[in-house]
């Protein structure tokens, strides 16, 4: 049976290649310390799980729910946004509940790319991006995220002739892979170009809350004239600890979230009303939570990036996210970098090339492993590596 082109040119997913080669070192006896993933350890907050338990018994959210979510959760994300950033948003018409937010980010291309379209992809970057435009049909354009300009893209940079044929734009800060954040003028500077293209920005913004040392990162739809030219995208999946719940939401330009809803109503139910319910209380309820697990995450940072640092590495601490994205040891390629140090060590890292060919020459690390792992994978590197040259 042959396959549809579109399955065909499609790359194995890269997490799902991390994950075999993790069970074939397990098999081998290896006690492997997996720094691969962005999969946080920690457990989502009692209050949560509580509301989800409650949730659970009522026959009322054994239904199916709606495709653009409950009016409630939705009012919650519009209360969020308002205490958070001072954004107004309306529930009814401005914000889509989303089977977490990677789930919106591969089908937004369907509401706006036919075969042969354009959409700017940043390169390094999140693989989903590419691989919802692939699936559409769409042309992904990859722009560089370059050390020197702060892994920003350069608007100024894409040729005018590929501008002026792009539908999407994807964006993404705090930035995965990278740890980069993005100021004020540079969301001008986007919207800027969005306006004068015609292209639908399309911000990824689930790492916005969490951030060191005082940084408090913006939302793209705060700047104004955001929801002229796009929507956001967020999760509750790295804020609370819910990856597994597969909840998060878009946000943003009536238009846009209308074809996005649309799109979902065809091709899902929607997210279990109870966990819309646990969601909810998420965002509504107490978020020292969050503010503790940024703590944490911030004393993870400083250990991997001193601990980097001792072994001749050069990083600054990253304002934000669960990365750090150091460059390879000189005479290392990326992917020959990650097998090394999995073959030498036990420790796994996601090799740079596997968000882009811009990733090259780095490796990402994830901190989502405890203090005691993140210990042991440091003393392994160091017997292994001793002092590199970057």
């Amino acid at each position: 049976m042959e396959e549809a082109l579109r399955i065909q040119n499609l790359p194995p997913y890269l997490f799902a290649r991390i994950d075999q080669k993790i069970a074939a070192a397990r098999a081998q006896g290896v006690d492997v310390i997996s720094l691969g993933i962005g999969d946080p350890d920690l457990p989502t907050p009692d209050h949560i799980v509580e509301r989800l338990v409650q949730a659970v018994h009522k026959p009322a959210n054994h239904r199916y729910p709606p495709s653009a979510g409950t009016l409630g959760f939705r009012r919650a994300v519009a209360a969020w946004y308002q205490r958070r950033f001072q954004v107004e948003l309306d529930p009814r018409s401005e914000v889509v509940t989303l089977i977490g937010s990677k789930e919106g980010l591969a089908h937004i291309a369907l509401c706006y790319i036919n075969p042969g379209d354009i959409a700017l992809i940043p390169d390094p970057g999140y693989p989903v991006y590419a691989v919802g435009v692939m699936l559409a049909g769409g042309v992904p354009y990859r722009v560089p995220l370059r050390e020197e300009n702060g892994f920003l893209p350069d608007f100024a940079a894409i040729p005018a002739e590929i501008a002026h044929k792009a539908k999407l734009m994807f964006i993404n800060y705090p930035n995965n892979p990278t740890g980069a954040v993005a100021d004020e003028d540079f969301y001008r500077k986007a919207i800027e170009f969005a306006r004068k293209y015609d292209v639908i920005m399309c911000h990824d913004a689930a790492y916005s809350e969490i951030a060191f040392d005082g940084y408090k990162p913006l939302s793209f739809l705060e700047i104004p004239g955001a929801k002229e030219v796009g929507i956001e995208f967020h999760s509750l999946s790295k804020s609370y600890n819910m990856t597994g719940w597969r909840i998060g939401w878009a946000a943003g330009n009536a238009r846009v979230i209308e074809a996005l809803a649309r799109i979902k109503s065809n091709i899902d139910t929607g997210v279990f009303l109870a966990v819309q319910e646990a969601a909810i209380e998420g965002l509504l309820g107490p978020q020292e939570v969050v503010q503790q697990l940024s703590k944490v995450y911030q004393e993870r940072r400083d250990l991997v990036v001193d601990g980097l640092n001792s072994l001749g590495w050069n990083l600054v601490k990253p304002k934000a996210t669960i990365y750090v994205w150091p460059k390879v040891p000189k005479g290392f390629s990326s992917a020959a970098f990650a097998e090394f140090v999995l073959d030498k060590t036990g420790v796994v890292i996601t090799p740079g090339n596997g968000y882009g060919e811009y990733g090259e020459g780095y490796f990402r690390i994830s901190l989502t492993v405890g203090t005691d792992r993140l210990v042991e994978a440091l003393s392994r590197l160091r017997a292994n590596l001793g002092h590199v040259e970057v």
